[in-house]
């Protein structure tokens, strides 16, 4: 199915956000179903949630997905803050401009997340019920990953809240990578982890580098992401519909735990998780096959719940 991209932009928390619309061409003059895809930490709209975003709109779902606030071409302060509650924030208001929208069905929005921005859309869909369904590829739990990466919490936590100060006093903000920023970097690194060596692949070579997505991190902004958690009430809250999908090859981003954990401990009645053999994290974000098998199972439950 055709579609139609409009480059558009929303408010969220007195900023405007940057964003994507895709309209399938069939959707023109009635009532549809949409979706609000949510990239991962680090990335940007032109990467794997933009990916998702088209697939699922030829699959006739309008689709928006956006940067992040203060990150790509959203507005926002501080520059390259990761805030999980503004993130989630994020996606309450890509809902509310979905609702304005004539061609938009109301009681028929849902999310979908991919990695970090998979624990978001959970995260959102517990404290905002207009989203009847939740979908999420290689979720992850970016609190977590956070904590488990951390050599000293406390110590970084205090060194967080010090840079803060420092800053709102006058001091350049303080940026670090999310990861090495070239395959060289990580060679001297001697890290062999496979999700932080796909994730190189993926961010710093032609294969998914996007200007929008400059590997850059407010190190302030650790504070918010080391006491978060994306699950935190699960089990009380997140009834809706859900479809985790997850691949078998484990790395250090930890989504298959996430995505099991996840399964577990939700209080929707409808839930399922598929687990593709041989599929790593980074194979679900842009390679062919399993992003085929995972945007068929999305579009079947889709198809179901909304």
């Amino acid at each position: 199915m055709k579609i139609t991209k409009k480059v558009i932009q929303f408010p969220a928390s007195g900023h405007k956000v940057a964003a994507v619309l895709n309209i399938p061409e069939e959707a023109e003059g009635k009532k549809n179903p949409a979706l609000v895809c949510v990239h991962p930490g680090s990335s940007c709209k032109e990467q794997t949630a933009g990916i998702y975003a088209e697939k699922m709109a030829e699959n006739g779902y309008v689709t928006i997905v956006f940067d992040a606030s203060c990150q790509g071409e959203s507005e926002g302060e501080p520059r390259f803050a990761e805030i999980p509650a503004q993130r989630t924030e994020d996606i309450h208001c890509a809902v509310d401009y979905l609702t304005t929208l004539d061609l938009i069905d109301k009681d028929r929005i849902g999310v979908l997340g991919v990695c970090a921005g998979g624990g978001y859309a959970v995260n959102a869909a517990m404290s905002d019920h207009r989203i009847k369904a939740v979908g999420t590829v290689v979720g992850a739990n970016i609190g977590r990953v956070q904590r488990e990466s951390c050599e000293n919490i406390a110590m970084t936590m205090e060194a967080a809240g010090k840079q803060r100060t420092a800053e709102i006093n006058g001091a350049e903000p303080m940026i670090v990578g999310w990861i090495p920023g070239s395959k060289e970097e990580l060679e001297k690194s001697g890290i062999t982890d496979i999700d932080i060596v796909e994730a190189v692949d993926y961010y710093t070579t032609p294969r998914g580098k996007s200007p929008n997505s400059p590997n850059k991190l407010l190190f302030s902004s650790m504070n918010a992401m080391l006491s978060f958690d994306a699950f935190h009430l699960a089990e009380v809250l997140l009834t809706q519909p859900l479809q985790i999908i997850v691949g078998d090859k484990q790395g250090a981003f930890g989504s298959y735990r996430d995505g099991q954990e996840l399964y577990k401990r939700a209080a929707s009645q409808k839930k399922d998780i598929l687990v593709l053999e041989g599929v790593s994290h980074y194979d679900l974000y842009d390679q062919p096959e399993p992003v085929a098998k995972a945007v068929a199972k999305l579009t079947s439950f889709y198809q179901e719940n909304l």
